[in-house]
């Protein structure tokens, strides 16, 4: 019998809702099969812990004495956007530190950038807030260099515009020559390694390919907190190649995702540093999933050896925007320890971490079966396979200029 939201969420308030990781729903589905797990569980929890390079925070610092329209700001040496208001800021977590070298003596270390503000932000440590102006008649002032920390901000948000990739690439290096050094992490050369970066079967939208219960206002936990789903993510691409069990052979579907950083725990946000590449942040996402129906139960019973990510060259098909993938392995194969490729066993190594993943899905459960997380049931669902929408690359035109004789 199908089941609604309010059902579920009426058993979650008296405490009688059946809710399971998506770990434990392989176990179910392969023992009971997909009609009777339907019925048997309510809410299949999913979990997330890797590094999401679109993240960032909106800040208000709040108005000086004189008031100030902040034209430039920096927290910590790092820049933040400034084109928004008066003393709103946002600050991206790829950005660098001024004085960061970066690759100038390849490969650098990127050792301080906008995701490790955003980490200390949260961990209620003091930043340094340098601001410039250019003063205006109602904002006269021009400077300003204080501390500040997240109690003094009146909002401290993140909005993060691409988060939770459904699925993603296996990384690898054809090259002879040398290790590259990417946002994948050290790739060796010669097929010395195969990165890859997904929880598989505990990822949140793996456990739901076509998007049936995750859309615009969907309540997620993220970072430590309840938040929401706010749009769909940047780069969201639905229309790729699936296997019959519905999940993308590929990088698909992303989330654009909003939380209050005042409720987060720096655990679950973390400033990541990637060798020869740059910065980035780690983000903690779980999404509960509910069993409406037997589609759901089968969805959320799909396990690592179901579900297929795409072998890529990262020494020059990717970075050339060329080529197709060289093949694909079960996230049971990676998470094995080795790869067999093109004849040679390949050690594999995770961006993304299993166990933080499994944490966080077994925390949603929890918070869930004490009635302190209740579903919410989607504004809009988000384009899905079915709608057409793809990625496109950017189609470059020579431009146009004006007063040139």
């Amino acid at each position: 019998m199908p089941k609604t939201y309010e059902e579920i969420n009426e058993k979650i308030r008296q405490g009688k809702v059946v809710v399971v990781t998506a770990e434990e729903m392989v176990s179910i589905v392969a023992e009971e099969g997909t009609e009777a797990a339907a019925r048997e569980v309510d809410v299949v929890t999913t979990g997330t812990f890797g590094p999401m390079c679109s993240s960032g925070a909106f800040l208000n610092v709040g108005h000086t004495k004189p008031r100030m329209k902040i034209q430039r700001a920096w927290l910590n040496d790092v820049p933040a956007y400034c084109g928004l208001a008066a003393v709103d800021l946002y600050i991206g977590a790829t950005e660098m530190a001024e004085t960061d070298p970066l690759n100038r003596d390849h490969p650098g270390e990127f050792r301080y950038g906008g995701g490790h503000v955003i980490e200390e932000l949260i961990a209620g440590n003091d930043v340094l807030l340098r601001a410039e102006a250019y003063g205006t008649d109602c904002y006269p002032r021009r400077q300003i260099e204080t501390l500040i920390n997240i109690e003094d901000l009146n909002e401290a948000y993140l909005f993060n515009p691409r988060n939770a990739y459904q699925n993603y690439n296996v990384a690898v290096n054809l090259s002879t020559e040398r290790d590259i050094y990417t946002y994948m992490g050290v790739v060796k050369a010669n097929l010395g390694s195969a990165n890859y970066c997904s929880a598989g079967q505990l990822s949140p939208l793996l456990n739901d390919p076509y998007l049936r219960t995750i859309g615009i206002g969907t309540r997620i936990w993220i970072g430590g907190a309840q938040g929401y789903v706010a749009w769909e993510g940047t780069q969201h691409n639905p229309s790729v190649a699936r296997s019959p069990n519905g999940t993308p052979k590929g990088g698909a579907c992303t989330l654009a995702t909003i939380g209050d950083m005042k409720k987060m725990d720096a655990r679950w946000v973390v400033g990541v540093s990637l060798y020869g590449y740059g910065v980035s942040l780690q983000v903690g996402i779980g999404i509960p999933i509910p069993i409406l129906d037997e589609d759901m139960a089968r969805f959320t019973g799909v396990s690592d050896a179901d579900i297929v990510a795409p072998i890529v060259d990262y020494s020059r098909d990717y970075p050339q925007f060329q080529g197709q993938p060289l093949g694909h392995v079960s996230y049971a194969e990676l998470r094995s320890g080795t790869i067999e490729f093109q004849g040679k066993k390949i050690p594999t190594a995770s961006l993304s971490s299993y166990p933080r993943a499994r944490e966080i899905a077994q925390t949603l459960k929890e918070q869930i079966e004490a009635g302190e997380f209740l579903l919410s049931r989607p504004v809009e669902l988000l384009p899905a396979a079915e709608s057409g929408k793809t990625f496109k690359p950017l189609r470059e035109r020579p431009p146009i200029r004006q007063g040139v004789s």
